[in-house]
């Protein structure tokens, strides 16, 4: 027999509106058409940041980044506040160079050893030079340890 909790708004034991609510790793969601059902902790994004590659680097917002690390020119780390369960994360990434021209990119760096607790990539321009990059954005997805 299923149960069903039908609520407006869930609020902590005093009333003041806070509230922590906790969800186990093996929670689902149903898909916006409802044929499906996803596991809710696997679809969220693990690290995020956005921040400005250029001059003397800043995060300009971030999630569970606790910095970035200007390794070189177009060379960051970002690394991870909560470390990854493996190494077998994936990184999404997006930077341009100036308003005017776009033809960056990002490319995890392959020379460097993967590890849990930060993620390593390279900013280049269309012709695959190393460039600093004056916006970053970078997304990790994957298991947290």
């Amino acid at each position: 027999m299923t149960s069903q909790l039908n609520v407006d708004t869930i609020v902590d034991k005093a009333g003041s509106g806070g509230t922590n609510v906790k969800i186990g790793n093996t929670s689902t969601y149903v898909s916006e058409g409802g044929a499906t059902t996803q596991n809710t902790a696997q679809s969220l994004a693990k690290v995020f940041i956005n921040f400005n590659g250029t001059g003397t680097i800043a995060t300009r917002d971030s999630f569970n980044s606790s910095s970035i690390v200007d390794a070189g020119t177009g060379h960051y780390r970002v690394v991870f506040t909560n470390n990854m369960g493996n190494v077998n994360y994936t990184h999404i990434l997006n930077c341009n160079h100036t308003s005017s021209f776009n033809g960056m990119f990002g490319s995890t760096d392959t020379g460097a050893i993967e590890n849990t607790s930060q993620s390593e990539f390279f900013t280049c321009s269309a012709h695959t030079t190393n460039n600093d990059s004056r916006t970053v954005h970078a997304t990790v997805l994957g298991d947290l340890a």
